[in-house]
C-alpha cells in the first residue's frame, strides 16, 4: 500500500484533480526499477471496487516495481482514459480492459457452473488489448446492463436490510461508494462496503465489531479477530467487508439475467472493436492455494467441454492467475491452450488494499509466454 497521504491526493473527487496531484507529486518521487517480469493485466479501481482510483493504481503499480500494469473493471472500461493519462505521466506502458459476466445459454455450457461461485450458467470473461479509439463503444454497450444490475442490487440492499435489521439505502448509502455516475460499475461488494461502514457506525470498532459480528452468527477465525482488533488500520470496513462477503452475499444473492450479455452477442462486440475476448479459468479450489477461497467445484471435472465450448463460439484465449492455482491445474490448462490453440493472458485480481501488485510467480521461466503476451495486448491496442 502506498503512503496514505499520496493515496488520497490520487484519489482526489475528479480526474482532473488526480491527474494534477500526480503530476505535482511526480518530481518529488523516486521509483524503484522496473522488473521485467513483474506484471499484471487485472488491476481493479474505484470504477468497479478498490481503494485505487485509476490514477492511484498506475501510482502504486509503478511504485512496486512493475513494468507494465492492466486496468480491468467489471461491467466498466470509463477508468481507461484515466489510466492511460496516468501511465503517460509515470513514463508506464499499460493495457486496458475490462471484465463482465457472460451468459452461456444456448451453448453447451448452459446451466453449468464454470468459474462464478455465486451463479451456475454465467461465467466470467475478460475483454482485453482494446483499441484506445473503441473505449466509448464499450462504454455504451454497458449502459443497459448496467441500469439492470443497479434494479438488482436494490433488491439485494433490501434483502440485507431484512437479513441484518440495518436500513441501508441504495442510492444514499451505496451509490456515493462507486463511480456510477461516471458509468462505473456496482458489484456485490460496494453492497458489503455500505453495511461494514453502517456496522461500524453502529458499533465502533475492534471488540464491539467482533461481537457485533458474532451475533450475526459469523464465526471469525484467529486472524481475523486480530485484524478487527486492529482499530488505527485506515482501511478497517474493508477488512469487515472482507468477512461479511463470504457470510452475506450467498444469502442475498438474486441471479443475475438481464445485466449479463449473451455469450454470441460478447463475441460479435469484441470482434467489432478489435479487442481480445478471454474465458477467465478459475478452477477447482480445495485446499486453497492463497488461502483466501473456500473448498468449491468450479470446471475442472468438465474442463474439456469448456474449451470445445470456447472453440465453437468464437472465443480464442484464456487469461488465468498462476498463483491461484495448483502446478497440475496449470499443466493441464496449458496444455489445452496449446491444443486448442487459445492465446493465453495472465493476471491477478488487486482490488484491496493488503494486496500487493506484484505477481511472483511471473519470476517461474514458464510464464515467460504470458510476459510476452502482455507487450502483445500493449502492441495491439496502440496500433
Amino acid at each position: 500500500m502506498i503512503d496514505i497521504q499520496i493515496l488520497n491526493l490520487l484519489n482526489a473527487p475528479t480526474k482532473e484533480e488526480r491527474l494534477a496531484n500526480l503530476a505535482k507529486i511526480l518530481p518529488d518521487t523516486q521509483f524503484p526499477p522496473m522488473v521485467p517480469e513483474y506484471i499484471n493485466n487485472h488491476i481493479h479501481t474505484t470504477y468497479s471496487f478498490s481503494p485505487y482510483s485509476p490514477t492511484a493504481a498506475v501510482y502504486a503499480a509503478r511504485m512496486e516495481g512493475l513494468c507494465t500494469a492492466g486496468i480491468i473493471d467489471h461491467d466498466s472500461i470509463s477508468g481507461a482514459k484515466e489510466f492511460l493519462e496516468a501511465a503517460k505521466q509515470v513514463d508506464m506502458p499499460v493495457t486496458i480492459g475490462m471484465e463482465a459476466r457472460v451468459s452461456m445459454d444456448g451453448t453447451r455450457l448452459e446451466g453449468r457452473r464454470t468459474n462464478n461461485p455465486d451463479q451456475v450458467g454465467v461465467s466470467y470473461m475478460t475483454i482485453q488489448s482494446v483499441p484506445h479509439d473503441k473505449i466509448d463503444v464499450l462504454t455504451e454497450f454497458f449502459k443497459p446492463y448496467q441500469a439492470a444490475r443497479h434494479a438488482r442490487n436494490r433488491k439485494m440492499i433490501e434483502k440485507i436490510n431484512a437479513l441484518v435489521g440495518v436500513e441501508l439505502d441504495y442510492d444514499r448509502d451505496v451509490l456515493p461508494l462507486s463511480m456510477a455516475a461516471e458509468n462505473g460499475g456496482v458489484t456485490e461488494r460496494h453492497l458489503m462496503y455500505a453495511l461494514a461502514i453502517e456496522l461500524t457506525k453502529q458499533v465502533g470498532k475492534g471488540q464491539p465489531m467482533i461481537d457485533k459480528l458474532a451475533s450475526l452468527g459469523m464465526s471469525l477465525s484467529e486472524k481475523q479477530k486480530q485484524l478487527l482488533l486492529d482499530t488505527e488500520y485506515p482501511f478497517y470496513e474493508y477488512d469487515v467487508l472482507g468477512m461479511l462477503k463470504g457470510t452475506f452475499v450467498p444469502q442475498i444473492f438474486i441471479d443475475a439475467t438481464d445485466e449479463c450479455p449473451k455469450l454470441a452477442d460478447m463475441v460479435k462486440l469484441c470482434a467489432d472493436v478489435d479487442a481480445c475476448l478471454c474465458y477467465a479459468y478459475l478452477g477447482d479450489v480445495g485446499d486453497s492455494v492463497t488461502g483466501d477461497k473456500k473448498a468449491q467445484k468450479f470446471e475442472d471435472d468438465y474442463l474439456d467441454d469448456v474449451f470445445e465450448c470456447l472453440k465453437e463460439e468464437g472465443v480464442k484465449a484464456v487469461t488465468y492467475m498462476p498463483t491461484r492455482n495448483t502446478p497440475a491445474q496449470l499443466e493441464r490448462l496449458r496444455g489445452l491452450c496449446d491444443a486448442y490453440g487459445m492465446f493465453q493472458i495472465s493476471g491477478e485480481d488487486i482490488n484491496t488494499p493488503r494486496q500487493s501488485f506484484v505477481i511472483k510467480a511471473m519470476e517461474n521461466p514458464m510464464f515467460k509466454n504470458l510476459i510476452d503476451a502482455t507487450w502483445k495486448l500493449i502492441e495491439h491496442e496502440n496500433n
